[in-house]
């Protein structure tokens, strides 16, 4: 196979996500498959590219790497690999992903870094709703994602995210190895053969918790004052720590022989990260014959046994994670704990880890296999549709970007009707004449309603509003099963008739000021903007849609008037016709209600509301919402609705 990886972060890079990387891809090599490797990494070896990136605010040592969706697209496009691994979730993972999906390339994702869980440390706890809300709207492009532990399964599952694999992390017990062992490397710590060295190791940073590390470390000295503290790495805090606590031995960073026999010449590893997805330190210590102290999570909660192979207390609980290094290092037991960390490590292997890694590709990219005497497949049946004798609906706004013309299409596709009345305000002429927005979607509604009328048989009526009054001067127009008409005589099944007008004539401003009520369209687009941006903050919040617009005709009293006075004209017109009742659209206030012998109904819009009004075919007429539709459809009973005010319509749109 041809593998591509896109990643931030690659040798010689030192951290937890670089190693297993390189492990993996080193193990895809041997195996045969071709791998490509692009990374910001310093430099490149054969089959890597470096991209440009830039330095994270306040943390130089971690970088993100620019977007590149057109010269990978482009390349991919001549060139494609079978698959691609995106093991950050940078704009660089994120433009590849994008690329790969336009192309039809799948992608596995790894979620390598708890990025939400680091807002803490940084006194950044309000923005980790919004982390969360970024990565998994980033592993939901993927067609699955590689997490290290069932711990990290469960927590993203519950998370929203899906298909989500386990894939385990290994450990080299050929290089970190109690053999390694170096007098000479102690006794540079100030640590005879008897002096206990207790050790820390990993990126110097608010994240790995060393608070809690160099409490640790005080609590040993006054247990035993010839206990030696040294922390290998670096990292922002490195150089406070290393001021403040003089005391402490700081090696810098280290790498493979060298890192080894670090490992290997301490007798205690704290470990006291809250944050890990898994945590490779852990293993290495135990590979190298180390006691070790950790939170049971993570690495620790798959592999430590308690008092066992290695120590461990409840994540968070500082106070027993200090008692617990105490009593390691006074344990008679820790010889015999010791050998059988090493023993836990050995049956870890790098081999098993790159075996399952191949497989995910393997059954992304194999085709599903097909038995000898198996039948053709059947072709697909179409959910069978809801019938019903009419349906109404208006202010669909097509042209503007609040148009939900898309949940207006599977809407219309999930029901088959007699007759269809498209109740005005469906082309918004105003707004394209200002710019407009046009989409796919757009089309794909005009395009619902011609085949409608041309394959269903359904008689379609499209009766003019004030936003597409283009229309006016070609009224009344027929052609094929398609009329448009100023308003609508409609009789139902049971005898009963209704008036069908948009209503914008019962709206002085419509009528009589339209450059007014142009600029309130205008404001009413604006209104709607606010909101969508409003809604989005709300949303990763875990707050529910809110409509700006409904709540202030709700509580704006002119406003209210307004809806009343309007309501109100229109039932008089309905009686003065000797109609039964009236139907309209204009003011996006869905509405079913008696006034007397007047039956009032308002179909509501397709911007906010997504409301329709269906005639049954006994010639009951219901209003009906878009969610409640769909949510009904196995049964194909509709949801009745009394009365809905303006509140109650609001749904999650955006």
């Amino acid at each position: 196979m041809k593998i591509q990886v896109i990643t931030d972060t690659y040798a010689p890079d030192i951290n937890g996500v670089a190693m297993t990387l390189g492990r993996l891809c080193e193990g895809l090599r041997r195996r045969g498959h071709e791998v490509a490797i692009t990374h910001t990494a310093a430099r490149c070896s054969a089959g890597e590219e470096r991209v440009f990136s830039l330095p994270l605010l306040g943390y130089p040592g971690v970088r993100l790497g620019l977007p590149k969706p057109f010269k990978m697209r482009m390349r991919w496009k001549q060139q494609p690999p079978d698959a691609i691994y995106v093991a950050t979730e940078s704009p660089l993972g994120k433009s590849a992903i994008k690329a790969a999906k336009v192309l039809g390339i799948p992608v596995i994702t790894g979620f390598h870094t708890n990025f939400d869980q680091y807002m803490e440390p940084y006194r950044l706890g309000g923005l980790k709703p919004l982390a969360m809300s970024y990565l998994r709207r980033f592993h939901r492009l993927a067609n699955c994602t590689l997490v290290p532990t069932l711990e990290v399964k469960k927590r993203l599952t519950e998370e929203g995210f899906s298909n989500v694999h386990c894939l385990g992390r290994g450990v080299d017990t050929q290089l970190y190895s109690p053999a390694h062992r170096c007098d000479e490397l102690r006794r540079s710590w100030g640590a005879d053969a008897q002096s206990p060295v207790a050790i820390m190791v990993g990126r110097v940073a608010a994240e790995k918790n060393f608070t809690l590390g160099i409490r640790t470390f005080q609590a040993l000295r006054h247990a035993d004052p010839t206990t030696q503290c040294v922390i290998v790495g670096d990292g922002p805090l490195r150089k406070a720590l290393q001021e403040e606590h003089p005391w402490i031995t700081f090696c810098g960073m280290r790498e493979g022989m060298d890192l080894a026999r670090h490992y290997a010449s301490a007798d205690l590893l704290l470990f006291p990260t809250e944050t890990e997805t898994f945590g490779n330190v852990l293993l290495e210590g135990m590979a190298s014959g180390l006691l070790t102290v950790s939170y049971d999570y993570a690495a620790s909660a798959a592999h430590v046994k308690d008092g066992i192979n290695g120590h461990k207390v409840p994540k968070g609980a500082a106070a027993l994670f200090v008692e617990s290094a105490v009593r390691a290092i006074a344990d008679e037991r820790a010889k015999s704990i010791r050998e059988t960390a090493r023993e836990t490590a050995e049956s870890l292997s790098w081999e098993q880890i790159i075996e399952e890694f191949e497989g995910n590709f393997s059954r992304l990219t194999s085709p599903p296999p097909v038995q000898a005497n198996e039948p053709p497949p059947r072709k697909k049946k179409h959910a069978r549709k809801f019938h019903c004798r009419t349906v109404i609906i208006s202010d669909v706004h097509l042209g503007t970007y609040d148009s939900k013309a898309k949940e207006a299409v599977h809407f219309l596709k999930r029901l088959r009707c007699e007759k269809l009345i498209l109740n005005g305000d469906i082309i918004d002429a105003w707004a394209l004449k200002r710019g407009g927005k046009w989409s796919k979607h757009h089309s794909r509604f005009i395009r619902k309603i011609l085949k409608m009328a041309d394959k269903d048989g359904t008689e379609v009526v499209y009766l003019r509003g004030n936003h597409d009054d283009i229309l006016e001067r070609f009224l009344p127009l027929a052609f094929g099963k398609i009329r448009v008409a100023k308003e609508h005589l409609h009789r139902t099944k049971d005898g009963k008739v209704y008036l069908v007008i948009h209503g914008d004539g019962f709206d002085r401003i419509s009528s009589r000021h339209r450059w007014l009520a142009v600029a309130g369209s205008v404001g009413y687009d604006f209104l709607l903007c606010v909101n969508r941006q409003y809604n989005r903050w709300r949303a990763w919040r875990g707050k529910e849609y809110f409509s700006i617009s409904k709540q202030v005709k709700a509580r704006v009293k002119s406003a209210v008037s307004f809806v009343d006075r309007f309501e109100f004209l229109l039932q008089q017109l309905a009686q003065h016709r000797g109609c039964d009742g009236v139907i309209c659209g204009h003011i996006h206030t869905p509405q079913d209600r008696y006034v007397g012998d007047c039956h009032y109904l308002n179909s509501g819009d397709w911007v906010e509301s997504l409301t329709a009004i269906i005639e049954h075919h006994d010639g009951k007429m219901e209003l009906v919402t878009y969610e409640d539709f769909l949510a009904e459809k196995t049964e194909r009973q509709m949801i009745a609705i009394p009365t809905i005010n303006s509140t109650e319509c609001a749904l999650k749109a955006d």
